[in-house]
């Protein structure tokens, strides 16, 4: 591999270690005051809530509805009725195969 590449991998690992001792540096061992730190609580579900949904509903730079959007949308029907992770999981496959067989893109 090239020297770059390993420049970058390396410039990544220290900023993840420059980033997670931030906070405890700025504290100084202090804690976090309770409205705080349930805000830090919900930022981890906020985040990969946005992850899903630029990855459900970005196609090719825009914003667009496909096969694997409905299939959720139905494993999301399945859930709010009830049903269990599984039937949930199998739902959305079922529908986001069959409607990529049906509509070949």
């Amino acid at each position: 591999m090239s020297t770059t590449l390993w420049l970058l991998v390396g410039g990544m690992a220290l900023m993840g270690v420059v980033m997670k001792a931030a906070g405890p540096v700025a504290l100084g061992g202090r804690e976090l005051p309770p409205w705080l730190a349930g805000v830090v609580g919900l930022l981890a579900p906020a985040l990969l809530a946005a992850l899903v949904m630029t990855q459900l509903f970005g196609k090719n730079g825009h914003l667009g509805i496909g096969a694997d959007a409905v299939g959720v949308a139905c494993a999301g029907i399945v859930f709010w009725r009830g049903g269990s992770v599984l039937v949930g999981v199998l739902v959305a496959v079922v529908v986001t195969a069959g409607l990529r067989m049906l509509l070949p893109i």
